[in-house]
């Protein structure tokens, strides 16, 4: 009997780590990209399944989302406007890509560069566009939010920041 625990011990082991590793293979993967979307619609968001395309945060939240759609129907997904801004950049399809934002004001999709974006939102990567579907005072168009985006002048800015905010 001596002899037989270690061998029966070792058994034991190697079945849990097969175990373990079979119960991983089943846990659902995070959707980072979607593909097949040839009709260049925007798709539905599970909130907490889904992953942001520029720094991998789980969307939690469908007030900040957007998506970005490839001319091959590939689909990213994005928490925070800015990011897909960041993201899109250095993309060869960035000039023909189709580009949806969830709107504050309407709660529905709209094109990115139909929207109009304010400034100080607190939005989750602290850029602070918030997109809406109606112009209101303030509000800057796509263009001028691409190039704030792209020149750092966002909210993440403690001088934008105590500009915008007035603190």
């Amino acid at each position: 009997m001596k002899k037989l625990t270690p061998l029966f011990i070792v058994f034991l082991f190697v079945g849990l780590i097969v175990a373990l590793f079979l119960s991983l293979g089943k846990v659902q993967q995070m959707v980072v990209i979607k593909e097949g979307n040839l009709k260049k619609i925007p798709l539905e968001i599970i909130l907490n399944k889904y992953q942001d395309s520029d720094c991998g945060m789980v969307i939690e939240d469908m007030t900040y989302t957007s998506q970005v759609v490839a001319p091959d129907g590939k689909t990213w997904f994005f928490h925070d406007h800015g990011g897909f801004i960041h993201w899109l950049e250095d993309k060869s399809f960035k000039d023909k890509a189709i580009i949806w934002v969830y709107t504050k004001d309407t709660k529905k999709w709209i094109d990115a560069k139909e929207a109009w974006y304010s400034l100080d939102d607190i939005t989750p990567m602290g850029y602070g566009f918030g997109a809406y579907e109606n112009r209101e005072d303030k509000f800057i168009d796509f263009a001028t939010m691409r190039l704030k985006m792209l020149r750092g002048e966002t909210m993440n800015d403690p001088k934008i920041r105590k500009r915008l905010l007035g603190k």
